[in-house]
């Protein structure tokens, strides 16, 4: 986070919601339903929320077992002299210093240290210029959009002296549209939802017990005990340059609920951007999801399409196999409007090829998903349907025809053929 505050910026038009906001979202963070959206499409700046791809990286390197916990790392004169930069957000690292893995990490999430987030890409990848093609690449793994990634801490570079990533601008800065925030984040929770167990954290002290201890706030002041405290909040990552301005990805759960909101270049009713700004815009956000959406089951485990119970297949004992939907599926909906949703059947082409699959096929092969639509009024979708537990299985093993088999059936093929190009052409003669 850079420690600035935005003196002016032009008035939003009130939003349905009243919010003044360059972009929001708001999703369910289970189903990854898309409850309310605002210019989510749109690239902005979004400062320190960078650092979530930063840190869906590092839970992924750990998984990997190419770095570890309690790994040390080593101060370059880079992350040294961004470290001693008391306009920015940081850990003081001293220039001889050795640091875990574990302290930086929790530096980061916790109190948006700059320095020592430079110090995990580059304990990754060895160069923070190289550990930008890694968040290019997870970018496009994890389906972000319209991204760009000039550095892993979201600080514009100018405040990166003169070490900024190869290849990118003295000025540049990171963008991205809300939606690909929200999907950021909904993969993040996903895929290593162990990263709440810090963000949740309102407080601690880095190096405690020694000469360079720093008592690290936490940034997000929706937590317990902070002067924005909205209950059920526990991360998950703050956000503040000029060009950015004031910007939020919030994650609250109350009950079995969880929601995911994002906010990005807040300001208050006067058109300035404050913490407030941020914070009073996703309480709104939050207050929306939770007092008018319900979680529903859509579809029952086992759910078959009327128009599409099976598949045929293509060299196999058996000419069809049945599918189904693999899991129940459920999501936040309006609770007066379950009627209104339908379920379509979309086919994965790597495995599905003219409407057929090849034999051998296994029970359980996922062929496919289900996208969930209002069949009438707004409905804006879920932020990703692929592996939510929407997906469409074959229900039974189909071995492979045998070669005489297949021989047969090639043969029989050929001859209707022959008797279908026969019977068109005397068909021709007549007509």
């Amino acid at each position: 986070m850079l420690l600035m505050t935005i003196d002016s910026a032009p008035v939003q038009a009130d939003s349905t919601l009243g919010i003044h906001v360059d972009g929001a979202i708001l999703i369910d963070a289970d189903s990854g339903k898309i409850l309310y959206e605002e210019n989510a499409d749109t690239p902005l700046g979004i400062a320190s929320m960078s650092k979530m791809m930063t840190e869906y990286i590092l839970f992924e390197a750990i998984e990997e077992g190419k770095i570890s916990w309690d790994q040390e790392y080593s101060v370059t004169d880079y992350t040294y002299a961004v470290s001693q930069d008391r306009r920015l957000s940081n850990v003081p690292l001293r220039r001889d210093g050795t640091y875990t893995i574990l302290e930086l990490y929790e530096a980061l999430a916790i109190y948006s240290a700059n320095a020592a987030t430079i110090a995990i890409a580059e304990t990754i990848a060895g160069t923070e210029t190289e550990f930008l093609k890694l968040m290019d690449e997870k970018a496009k793994e994890l389906g972000l959009k319209d991204y760009k990634f000039v550095n892993s801490t979201g600080l514009n570079n100018e405040y990166l002296h003169g070490m900024h990533p190869q290849g990118t601008g003295e000025k540049d800065e990171n963008v991205m549209p809300a939606k690909s925030v929200a999907r950021l984040a909904f993969h993040l929770m996903k895929d290593y939802p162990e990263v709440l167990e810090t963000t949740k954290i309102n407080s601690k002290v880095f190096r405690k017990g020694t000469s360079d201890a720093i008592k690290m706030d936490n940034w997000n002041f929706m937590l317990p005990g902070f002067v924005y405290e909205y209950e059920g909040v526990d991360g998950l990552k703050t956000g503040t340059t000029d060009f950015a301005g004031h910007c939020f990805t919030g994650t609250a759960m109350r009950g079995d609920k969880r929601v995911i909101a994002v906010v990005m270049k807040a300001v208050d009713a006067n058109g300035k951007g404050s913490y407030k700004a941020r914070f009073d815009a996703t309480r709104a956000l939050f207050d929306y999801g939770f007092s008018q959406f319900s979680e529903q089951e859509l579809l029952p485990a086992g759910y078959q399409f009327k128009d599409q119970k099976t598949l045929d297949v293509r060299k196999g004992k058996e000419k069809t196999v049945s599918i189904e939907v693999k899991e129940p599926i459920r999501a936040m909906i309006k609770s007066s409007e379950k009627d209104l949703y339908e379920p379509q059947l979309v086919l994965d082409e790597k495995y599905v090829k003219d409407g057929a699959i090849e034999a051998p096929v296994k029970k359980g092969t996922v062929i496919g998903h289900v996208n969930v639509v209002k069949k009438e009024g707004e409905d804006y979708g879920f932020i990703d349907s692929k592996d939510l537990g929407m997906d469409i299985v074959v229900t039974e093993d189909v071995e492979k025809a045998g070669w005489f088999s297949l021989t047969m059936s090639a043969i029989g093929d050929f001859f209707v053929g022959i008797w279908d190009g026969a019977t068109g052409f005397i068909k021709g003669l007549f007509d």
